[in-house]
């Protein structure tokens, strides 16, 4: 074993903290200090963490990369690797007389945390001078496969592989074809691009998720899709209530509304759910009512083999579910749960096992619902299976919903079963 970094160690502790005046500096801060270098210099994003901090601090990596010795040395204003503790690895002793094998019983040492060591992997895949319909197959297949992921356990396990996909096939869309398959793999693209939005807005990665809703939403254009230009727009839509801009959301929700004609009920459906959502948000209940009465009207007419394969999530139980949300405003001004909760109840019953995620949530807010305007007792019996499907979830919107349960949880505390949600949920939440 070798030797803990003891200088490393030193320097860092006699160096200041900027966040914390009187403290010396972190190995979070350090680390972080060291990527912002680094990306001023090199124009390339690193991901220096605490942990590799840790790992150089134990001798555990005794000669780091050299982006990284340099931007230690700056950032802790010394002169040489040496001053920071750091040496080059001796060469391995090789013998001669018997053939190399690996010793799996110590194992290989990478000189990095496995993030640094794969930080720069990049593999070109050869881009086809001219696309046919095998290549919008492939396109529409990678997206079906990442969609399912990010609808099982979140968009922190899809997100990263999507984006990667994404940039792939994007190139596509330079390649030569004749004018339909061009259309259709715009569309692709354009699918494939929405899929990768939502993962990032799902995990709270809020400028990449806006990025890649442009992105979806010139490719509907070029392709010349109103279909796909609606449902990112609503996307869109629900991306600018959860940061707060309403004013930004109603705009895009009445885009999205723009040639009606051109979408399938279900996509009509869809998008008066979001608007309804809208209103309530704005406290124009009565408007929402009447939205959502729309929404049910489009819906009854819907026919799955109408649909473009973005709105395959939209079925009964998304539907009741996405009502249920703007319906939730005014039950809660009344104090009953009344349709809204039903409507809940119904999308946790009508859920399939392809969309825990969405189970999860409609599960949540029932539980939020019932603790501020019915029995807090029900409530917690909701919650209790809500938190156990949360915790399989890679999402920041989950933890955003289960933190609400906690606040509307607050008003019941003199309940020893609320006591013990409200421990569950801390349990939880420490997790995400």
């Amino acid at each position: 074993m070798s030797p803990p970094n003891d200088l490393l160690r030193t320097v860092r502790m006699n160096t200041p903290s900027r966040a914390l005046p009187g403290e010396p500096l972190s190995r979070r801060e350090l680390a972080e200090a060291a990527n912002v270098w680094l990306w001023q210099t090199t124009n390339k994003r690193y991901e220096l963490d605490a942990h590799t901090i840790a790992r150089y601090e134990r001798g555990a990596v005794r000669w780091p990369g050299r982006h990284y010795r340099a931007a230690l040395r700056h950032v802790l204003g010394v002169a040489t690797d040496a001053d920071l503790g750091f040496r080059p690895n001796p060469p391995p002793k090789v013998v001669r007389s018997e053939p190399a094998v690996p010793d799996f019983g110590t194992g290989i040492d990478l000189g990095a945390s496995p993030s640094e060591f794969l930080a720069h992997l990049v593999i070109e895949t050869p881009t086809p001078l001219r696309i046919g319909q095998t290549d919008v197959d492939q396109v529409r297949a990678t997206t079906h496969a990442l969609a399912t992921s990010e609808n099982l356990f979140g968009g922190g396990l899809s997100c990263e592989a999507a984006a990667g996909q994404l940039r792939w096939a994007a190139r596509l869309l330079e390649a030569r074809a004749d004018n339909e398959t061009r259309r259709e793999m715009f569309e692709a693209v354009g699918n494939l691009a929405g899929v990768v939005a939502f993962s990032a807005f799902d995990i709270g990665d809020q400028r990449s998720a806006a990025r890649c809703f442009r992105f979806a939403l010139w490719c509907s254009e070029e392709g010349g899709s109103w279909a796909l230009r609606a449902a990112t727009l609503a996307d869109m839509a629900r991306q600018a209530v959860y940061i707060g801009d309403l004013d930004e959301a109603l705009s895009l929700i009445e885009f999205a509304q723009v040639r009606a004609d051109r979408l399938s009920a279900t996509g009509r459906a869809m998008v008066s759910t979001v608007r309804a959502r809208l209103l309530a948000t704005l406290g124009r209940h009565a408007e929402a009512v009447a939205e959502v009465d729309r929404a049910d009207s489009h819906f009854v007419d819907h026919d799955p083999a109408d649909d473009p394969p973005w709105l395959i999530y939209y079925d009964e139980a998304e539907h009741q579910g996405g009502t249920a949300r703007a319906l939730t405003p005014l039950a809660v001004a009344i104090g009953e749960p009344g349709k809204a909760g039903e409507r809940l109840a119904a999308a946790i019953r009508l859920h399939s096992d392809s969309y825990p995620r969405s189970r999860a949530f409609s599960r949540t807010r029932l539980a939020t619902l019932t603790m501020t305007t019915g029995d807090p007792r029900d409530a917690v019996a909701l919650g209790r299976q809500a938190v156990a499907e949360a915790v399989t979830l890679h999402s920041r919107r989950m933890t955003d919903e289960l933190r609400a349960l906690d606040r509307a949880a607050l008003r019941h505390v003199g309940l020893p079963e609320v006591t013990e949600l409200r421990r569950s949920l801390a349990v939880a939440l420490g997790a995400s």
